[in-house]
């Protein structure tokens, strides 16, 4: 078992599974997951071995509630959600990098030389909200975020500011998110930048990434790596030329896909498509960094887009959705202009199993499960279909 204090204490149950053996893990997951597709016909499904995490320090990302007073800030949850007298610190949460524990005392003394006082949800009173800290793994440069009430602080936050990047050269992205509602709501619309550069370069398996302020980004890069890299082999040898990635996030199916095959000499049309325009920045800068043809980024609902696709048909969609999974709409579309291929993302096995029942047209050709989510039961699934009739 994994030392932790918090879980011993009972102060954190974020892992819910830390007292299981990791093999254990893997093999519930297997379990919950062959479940998700027993009412399929998987009599030829090739099944690979789980793809497995690091079981400490995988995270690339600390999401930080703040509490306490302005003196003495607290970084971590609360465990009641509207009594901050519930508050845990996390700075020494064993899933983070170890080095992200010297950078937290230095973020608390800029709380407290800022006046960034902590937002009391009870009394509705505060600025500070949330401290989100994510790190490049292929550089180490960090970007922080602050997530406030309002623009009041503001001021103090620029005037420290030279202070506070001397003491973490590291710091290469900083801004103000501004998140005015009284409710439990991680992030607000407006970003406000601080710093010139506005995003983290990243890289995996030579593809390279940008990290950006609410565009989704992996918080297990070892095994998101694995992910884009697997989807990549799977398709390689697939006569594929025209290619769709929905739900592309900052583009790391895609990207991986059409690269690998144009490597190969292939012509490949890519269209991504992602509802979060900072994400589709982020993917145009990759695209771009790799002098890819033929290939377009758009902001656009993913179903919206696929249902009006203008008649295109695509050799292969990739789907990659959030947890409601892509749904009956866009399925019997996809039964509708039955691409070749689909390659079927999911970080959520029971909504993914409820969209294969309505991918009539489609066979299970290979899985993988890709442990993103140690500790918990919570996990991504990656498998390939092809078209039946």
């Amino acid at each position: 078992m994994i030392d932790c204090h918090h879980y011993q204490e009972g102060n954190c149950r974020s892992c819910q599974w830390l007292e299981m053996s990791y093999e254990r893990q893997l093999s519930e997951k297997i379990s919950h997951l062959q479940v998700q597709l027993s009412h399929l016909n998987c009599i030829d499904l090739i099944w690979l071995q789980p793809f497995q995490s690091k079981q400490l320090a995988f995270r690339n990302k600390a999401k930080m509630v703040v509490s306490g007073s302005v003196e003495r800030p607290i970084l971590g949850i609360l465990q009641e959600s509207n009594d901050p007298n519930s508050a845990i610190d996390l700075s020494d949460c064993p899933l983070y990098p170890p080095h992200f524990a010297s950078v937290f005392p230095i973020l608390k003394d800029f709380i407290g030389r800022a006046g960034l006082v902590p937002y009391n949800i009870g009394k509705k009173k505060g600025e500070l909200k949330y401290i989100l800290l994510t790190e490049s793994t292929s550089t180490g440069k960090l970007m922080l975020r602050f997530v406030l009430r309002s623009e009041n602080k503001l001021a103090l936050i620029r005037r420290e500011l030279a202070g506070l990047l001397s003491k973490l050269p590291q710091l290469e992205v900083v801004s103000v998110n501004l998140q005015p509602q009284h409710a439990a709501i991680l992030e607000g619309e407006q970003e406000i930048f601080l710093t010139e550069q506005q995003f983290l370069a990243e890289s995996f398996n030579g593809i390279p990434l940008f990290i950006r302020p609410q565009g989704f980004f992996q918080t297990n890069p070892q095994v998101a790596a694995g992910l884009y890299k697997t989807a990549q082999q799977w398709i390689k040898n697939l006569p594929i030329t025209t290619l769709w990635d929905l739900f592309c996030g900052v583009g790391g199916f895609g990207l991986h896909c059409a690269y690998g095959l144009q490597k190969q000499g292939q012509d490949i049309e890519l269209t991504g498509i992602e509802i979060s325009p900072s994400a589709i920045l982020a993917a145009k800068m990759s695209a771009q960094k790799l002098a890819l043809q033929n290939v377009k980024f758009q902001s656009l609902d993913a179903a919206n887009f696929a249902l009006n696709g203008n008649g295109e048909k695509p050799d292969l969609v990739i789907v990659n959705p959030p947890r409601r999974g892509i749904g009956k709409a866009l399925s019997e579309f996809l039964n509708q202009i039955r691409p070749h291929f689909i390659l079927y993302s999911s970080c959520n096995a029971v909504s993914m199993g409820n969209d294969l029942r309505c991918l009539t047209h489609y066979k299970p050709v290979k899985i993988q499960l890709f442990d993103m989510f140690p500790h918990t039961a919570h996990y991504e699934v990656l498998i390939l279909l092809e078209r039946v009739n």
